[in-house]
């Protein structure tokens, strides 16, 4: 019996630590393919492996900064309402220790990765110091905590266009962060509705009318830039935009009709609508820049 327990107590504590990683976010870092698709390099096995690794470094990354994030927030977490039962330290499923032991573990593998492909970890190591910066004191500078989000979205675009040692047109690193800033508005917005200003002390600085015209302006960047990057530089790409506005609708709809958003991933895991549109916009996209024959 004392084995049993005991090994149920392992199973736990090991699924605890899959789930502080938060393997659920790493759909984020698809962002890091972004230069992939829009080089055309797709059919290039050395460029997908570079660009899989940088993205691999990207997931190894977050999953730190989410575990930084929630040392840091442990005790605020074990007061809220909900994070006190999904959040693994605040639950008391894994201990600070064992925390700590997989971090050096993730920032080892990214030690690691700064002798295989320094590029990318240079843009990971921004990254990082962004994050620590957010942890620490950003997020709590209303709109600044906004930014910060976003620019982290910009950071993987840049580390996969490092990876492939190709430019990055201006046109898509504005178009990320309008659209990041756009879905980083809206995650506030839902935290506001759902929980007022006790999950995050800088939501006492905002209001949801605030936050909602700063995703309609960011949700209008997005188009407008993405719209003139596809006319100026990648024409054949002008069948996406329909795509691209649809999902600004459908992911408002989720937001406003359906009460998603607060994690923009589960909303983009939860609406078939939504995920069957990226995914149309992916395959739309890849066979565009499909590479002509001869």
């Amino acid at each position: 019996m004392h084995d049993t327990e005991m090994s149920r107590l392992s199973l736990a504590t090991a699924l605890g630590l899959v789930r502080l990683m938060r393997p659920r976010q790493w759909i984020k870092n698809v962002f890091v393919l972004a230069p992939l698709v829009f080089a055309g390099g797709f059919l290039d096995a050395e460029s997908v492996s570079h660009a899989m690794l940088a993205m691999l470094l990207f997931c190894v990354a977050s999953s730190a900064t989410y575990i930084v994030n929630d040392m840091h927030d442990v005790e605020r977490d074990r007061r809220h309402p909900k994070k006190s039962k999904t959040r693994p330290l605040a639950a008391g499923i894994v201990s600070i220790p064992a925390a700590q032991i997989l971090l050096a573990i993730l920032y080892a593998v990214l030690v690691w990765g700064w002798l295989v492909a320094p590029n990318v970890v240079m843009v990971i190591a921004a990254y990082l110091a962004l994050n620590l910066a957010y942890t620490f004191v950003l997020k709590h500078q209303p709109v600044v905590d906004i930014f910060s989000i976003a620019i982290g979205f910009v950071l993987r675009v840049y580390a996969g266009a490092m990876a492939l040692a190709v430019p990055v047109s201006s046109w898509m690193f504005i178009t990320t962060l309008c659209l990041a800033l756009y879905l980083a508005a809206v995650k506030r917005r839902q935290e506001l509705n759902q929980s007022g200003t006790e999950g995050r002390k800088v939501l006492e600085k905002y209001s949801v009318a605030l936050v909602d015209r700063y995703a309609e302006m960011s949700a209008t960047g997005a188009l407008l830039f993405y719209s003139m990057f596809v006319m100026s530089a990648k024409p054949e790409l002008v069948i996406t935009v329909p795509l691209v506005l649809f999902g600004l609708f459908r992911y408002w709809f989720v937001v406003e009709a359906l009460d998603g958003g607060e994690s923009p991933t589960d909303a983009l895991l939860a609406d078939w609508q939504l995920l069957l549109t990226v995914l149309l916009w992916i395959a739309v996209c890849s066979w565009a820049m499909w590479p002509a024959k001869g």
